[in-house]
């Protein structure tokens, strides 16, 4: 057992969201300089924390954990919040936007049409709610952070940024050594992805004494091809700062801002990952006092009910939220390890497993997806999609890809029955009887069929097709939908 004391938690918890929203104030004005920034302190007045993209969105996730509950979080739900209250149409926000209205679901709404932007920084700068709804939990936290940022990044680098900075925000509230928690962070993600080799020129880099701003060059010439303002460049700044900083909450946000590019998003996420780590304690008084504690918001839609607009209100609605994130049956479905976590009047961390923070089963399970894929959740088994192109069709053309049935409930074996609904004049080829062989197996064999839609002479701009799934002996059949552009 795991045991968080209230008073810790609670102040190492509004310590990130202050942290978050000092470094936020702070890089805002010196955001997208592409030469290295010579910075103080704060640029703004006192009292006037800046409206960041970085904090609003993480209002509405919370909002839609508070309305439907933890275990009911998945891309598709957080995609119709985006929708809903979430304003900005620039980068990866607006494509992930005008997706989702033309119907492609999460994540394929972060793949198309989206090759400039999938590998920016949108997603790892909104982590810390998942963080710390599930404090000292990583592989929960990042599993909710690639439902979240799959949205706007697919499978990609923006998607893994955000799986390596959950991993190390939520092993902070327990694990306090910097380099044990880069490791935890690096053990989530592809050891060949970019995040990956921009984080481990970093490590190198300070390991064997080289200047920061000598770091920072090897990071951008590392990171030439992908541009600005993407992923793997920006996470190195952050964790720049974060060494060389050395423990120091100024120096170290200082640094990360310094080094240019997305600056409030560096300057954000370093405060909140220090301000988990040391808790109230390490935010200095001054500019503790110099930004006060209202949260100015920029990106959320109102006249829909009311988000947190202080610090202290959004750490007391996530508090309100532990009681039930960190009960032992969500532990069970989203860490698969029989740790409990509780609240109670003092810590107790010495049943912790630091090695039970490694390991990269979870990024494993999504790796071999194909990028134009997602998934459909049923009562007693997920049906995945996976088009092996862009779902986009020609008159008469054709477009391939395969479904595959995963019981997750109920452990007895079950035989599916599928039936494509198409257009006018369209045909699909497929296996119409799918087999699964109980919750246990690891047989998937029969229950997978691949599929060809052939195309008619018509062809809108946007095709609807629906398999309609039936599992014998169940009441309740599995509608997978299907949108394929003209």
């Amino acid at each position: 057992m795991i045991q968080f004391s209230k008073e810790y938690l609670r102040d190492h918890i509004y310590a990130c969201w202050l942290g978050k929203n000092i470094g936020g104030t702070m890089g805002t004005p010196f955001e997208g300089q592409k030469t290295l920034n010579d910075i103080s302190g704060f640029n703004s007045k006192p009292g006037e924390p800046l409206p960041n993209d970085d904090l609003d969105l993480q209002l509405v996730w919370l909002r839609a954990v508070n309305d439907y509950g933890v275990k009911a979080i998945n891309s598709k739900l957080l995609g119709e919040y985006w929708i809903s209250f979430i304003t900005p149409g620039w980068n990866e926000y607006g494509i992930c936007k005008g997706n989702m209205r033309d119907g492609i679901l999460p994540p394929m709404s972060g793949e198309i049409g989206n090759e400039t932007w999938k590998h920016s920084n949108g997603a790892w700068i909104r982590t810390e709610i998942w963080a710390s709804l599930f404090p000292g939990n990583p592989d929960a936290a990042i599993r909710l952070a690639y439902e979240d940022a799959s949205v706007d990044h697919g499978l990609n680098e923006g998607t893994y940024a955000a799986i390596f900075v959950a991993a190390m925000e939520s092993a902070a509230y327990i694990v306090k050594d910097v380099n044990t928690l880069l490791d935890i962070g690096l053990s989530k993600i592809p050891e060949t992805c970019r995040v990956a080799k921009s984080v481990n020129i970093v490590r190198k880099a300070y390991a064997e004494g080289i200047d920061w701003k000598k770091t920072r060059e090897m990071v951008l010439e590392d990171s030439a091809d992908l541009g600005w303002f993407q992923a793997p460049a920006n996470v190195a700044f952050t964790m720049i700062g974060l060494l060389y900083g050395e423990g120091d909450f100024k120096k170290s946000m200082i640094i990360a801002i310094d080094c240019g590019d997305d600056t409030d998003c560096t300057g954000a996420t370093i405060g909140s990952l220090m301000g988990i780590m040391g808790g109230m304690e390490a935010i200095p008084a001054d500019w503790r006092a110099y930004i006060g504690d209202e949260i100015k918001s920029i990106c959320v839609t109102n006249g829909h009910g009311r988000f947190p607009n202080s610090c202290t209100e959004l750490t007391d609605c996530i508090f309100n939220l532990l009681p039930e994130t960190l009960r032992q049956d969500h532990m069970d479905i989203f860490n698969g390890q029989d740790t409990a976590y509780v609240l109670g009047d003092a810590n107790d961390f010495s049943a912790l497993d630091v090695q039970s923070f490694y390991g990269r089963s979870f990024v494993d399970s999504i790796a071999n997806r194909k990028p134009c894929s997602y998934i459909i959740e049923g009562y007693y088994a997920n049906a995945i999609v996976e088009f092996d192109d862009v779902p986009a069709i020609a008159p008469n053309g054709t477009l391939t890809g395969r479904i595959s049935m995963r019981p997750h409930t109920m452990p007895e074996q079950k035989r599916y029955r599928l039936t494509f609904m198409a257009p006018e004049g369209w045909t699909v080829d497929y296996q119409k009887n799918l087999q699964t062989l109980g919750l246990n197996s690891t047989v998937f064999d029969h229950a997978s069929t691949a599929f060809t839609i052939h195309a008619g002479e018509n062809v809108a701009a946007v095709n609807k097709l629906v398999c309609y799934i039936e599992c014998a002996g169940r009441p309740t059949p599995i509608l997978v939908p299907m949108q394929i552009m003209g």
